[in-house]
């Protein structure tokens, strides 16, 4: 009888270190911006669509707003797709843009500039 309840309390210790792995994992912040690989003009349409169908907050990266500068398609481009993957990553959405698009643990915010995060 000890023996068994050895191994139960084994395994269950097992469980919990599995499943409390596997969440620290799942919770990992991640951002989706812009692939540099991707051509100017691959960004540029993906941009377009994200701001536009898309439902992207763009706001930021008009003009003298906290997000313009650098005023490059790649920087305005990680801001919406971000933007966009936040608010729908939940319901399905994806990054990819076209393979324009990847995910980084890293967070872009910079200076004024804040990238949303949604867990």
């Amino acid at each position: 009888m000890a023996h068994q309840g050895l191994v139960v309390l084994a395994v269950v210790t097992l469980l919990c270190i599995f499943f409390n792995l596997r969440s620290t994992y799942a919770d990992e912040q991640q951002w989706c911006v812009a692939d540099p690989k991707a051509s100017v003009d691959d960004l540029q349409k993906a941009l377009n669509w994200a701001c536009g169908v898309g439902g992207a907050d763009c706001g930021p990266i008009q003009p003298n707003q906290p997000c313009f500068d650098p005023n490059t398609v790649i920087d305005h481009a990680s801001y919406a797709f971000n933007s966009y993957w936040q608010v729908n990553k939940k319901k399905g959405g994806i990054c990819s843009f076209k393979g324009t698009a990847q995910l980084v643990s890293t967070d872009p915010s910079h200076g004024s500039c804040k990238f949303p995060y949604d867990p």
